[in-house]
């Protein structure tokens, strides 16, 4: 009988919590670990040709599937190329447990020189995430396991990396008896305070007009919103809460909360309670703190360190927020009196603020409708930043499920390809869509590769505008209109894509966008679709960059 390692004890650590797909890059400091998963045949094991896109790719599974995303790479530069995939799991609160080699350990931290050796590693992968380990024996390593695992799925969730030296992998131990019934010791749901609880009630049992502000933090507390809703709350969404509540409800503004709104900021003047479940109020969202929220707000978060971090409140709940929202519900029955008037002010405003916004996309108006024509309801809407996503993507395509959404929280160009990859291969049996730019796209087109290989069910649209569009908006709102580093020479996409052996069409008419996405969605595996904008028509600037710099007031005096 051969030998049972530390390599396969982690394998087989991993299979007992679950996990069925991995992805990452094997290399000469985890081959044990990988050599084991390929034995046992019983997780899939995503190559990559990156680790920054294994990394994304490992996010987006993990937001998509709701469970934990597991990522494999090297020590030292391979370890330093996942680093962009844990800072944007960081960003978005995504469960990823990154498992990375290490120098052997009587070299580690020596600096001499041993190959990928680099001192300092576990700082570098703890400042990345939410915390780093290193197993430093045989005995202790499946206890640093199940510790990293349990803290990447504990809330506020993230990405928890832990090194395992290579001479560790290769050890011979007996096979831990706990793997046999091994549940990991994630908490419960925090449940707030019966006194706090009822503080907030009867803020909101006084209220006339009240809303809920999701954030990702509320994305599983979507059946105890709903009962708030039923008794008169209206519902608005960060961009990385969206689809807890189907964004086609009529008591929800979406992702439109606010920010390059005007018709929403003015309604929440009326608003005379606000809800904040779950959410941060990043300053990306609300102008870095500058858009007015109703005066009075309510915030309850797993996170203690959320009171009074970005907005002042009048109460702060330490809990989780389907909890509050359930509790909320139970107290306020039958002892809240909403303005009869509300739901039908909350109708008009969505529809004249949707209206407005559309107002301002040019030639893109009506590019969100045929997206959603094009995607079946429980298809997944993955985008890169790109300005399509910056201005219509986030922020009037409707998503209609918690997990049906995903985009680079952190504001990176880059990701929306992997993301795509990892978010596909989460949702078998669904339709994903990957929005993103010729410039984000440059930064991990070899992952093409991988779609090919892995063939899921993804659809790349490039919105091709020759460089960098949303640079040039910025530059041209406070360069004086001076356009500097922002053309790019890239490839001919379609051609790309049939070398790699993907499904590939091109659009430069606005009315053949939805129903080309929908034709390359029709048929299994991946697909490709570049839109050429440079036909099409320059996409405008989007808030803030519609109203700021000299180039504006040019381009406003030429308009009139």
């Amino acid at each position: 009988m051969a030998q049972y390692t530390v390599g396969d004890m982690v394998a087989e650590f991993l299979t007992r919590i679950g996990v069925t797909t991995a992805f990452g890059i094997v290399s000469v400091h985890n081959i044990p670990m990988l050599d084991a998963i390929g034995r046992r045949n019983a997780i899939r094991f995503v190559m990559a040709r990156g680790e920054m896109g294994a990394g994304h790719m490992a996010d987006a599974y993990a937001r998509v599937s709701g469970g934990l995303g597991v990522l494999f790479s090297s020590t030292g530069p391979g370890a330093a190329n996942a680093v962009p995939g844990l800072v944007e799991a960081r960003f978005a609160g995504s469960p990823v447990l990154h498992i990375t080699g290490q120098t052997a350990t009587k070299f580690i931290d020596r600096d001499t020189g041993t190959v990928h050796d680099v001192p300092g590693q576990t700082a570098m992968l703890a400042a990345a995430g939410k915390s780093a380990h290193r197993v430093r024996s045989a005995a202790e390593a499946l206890g640093v396991l199940i510790r990293a695992a349990t803290e990447a799925l504990t809330p506020p969730m993230g990405p928890v990396s832990v090194e395992v030296p290579i001479d560790i992998q290769r050890i011979a131990i007996p096979r831990p008896a706990a793997l046999d019934h091994l549940v990991l010791p994630v908490p419960p749901p925090l449940p707030p305070s019966e006194a706090a609880l009822d503080e907030a009630a009867a803020i909101f049992a006084r209220a006339k007009r009240p809303m809920i502000w999701m954030g990702n933090g509320a994305k599983r507390a979507g059946p105890a919103i709903e009962a708030l809703m039923a008794l008169g709350f209206g519902v608005v969404s960060s961009w990385n809460g969206r689809g807890t509540i189907p964004e086609d409800h009529p008591m929800s503004f979406g992702a439109l909360h606010g920010n390059g709104a005007p018709p929403i900021q003015e309604f929440y003047g009326t608003v005379d309670a606000m809800l904040v479940l779950g959410s941060r109020l990043r300053g990306h969202e609300t102008g870095d703190f500058s858009m007015k929220l109703p005066s009075v707000l309510v915030q309850a978060d797993v996170d203690a360190g959320a009171e009074g971090r970005s907005y002042p409140t009048a109460l702060f709940l330490h809990g989780d927020a389907g909890l509050v929202a359930e509790g909320l519900a139970k107290r306020l029955a039958g002892h809240i009196a909403v303005d009869p008037r509300f739901a039908q002010d909350f109708a008009a405003t969505k529809a004249r603020a949707n209206a407005a916004y559309r107002a301002t996309l040019g030639p893109y108006a009506d590019f969100a409708d045929q997206m959603r024509a094009a995607l079946p309801r429980d298809g997944v809407w993955v985008r890169d930043i790109t300005i399509s996503n910056s201005t219509w993507g986030n922020r009037i395509m409707p998503v209609y499920g918690p997990q049906d959404a995903v985009h680079p929280v952190g504001a990176a160009i880059g990701p929306g390809l992997p993301l795509g990859i990892g978010a596909a291969i989460a949702a078998p049996g669904r339709k994903t869509v990957a929005m993103v730019g010729d410039g984000g796209f440059a930064l991990n087109q070899t992952e093409l590769w991988t779609a090919a290989q892995e063939k899921p069910d993804l659809c790349i649209v490039v919105m091709n505008d020759r460089g960098y569009g949303v640079i040039r908006h910025i530059q041209d709102a406070v360069a004086d209109g001076r356009r500097f580093a922002h053309d790019l020479i890239g490839p001919d996409h379609k051609k790309l894509a049939e070398l790699a052996g993907i499904r590939a069409y091109r659009v430069a008419a606005v009315e053949d966008f939805g129903p080309t996405v929908a034709r390359a969605l029709a048929e299994p595996g991946p697909s490709l679709v570049e839109v050429d904008m440079v036909t099409i028509g320059e996409h405008p600037p989007y808030a803030p960059y519609t109203t700021m710099g000299k180039h504006a007031e040019r381009a406003a005096a030429a308009a009139r």
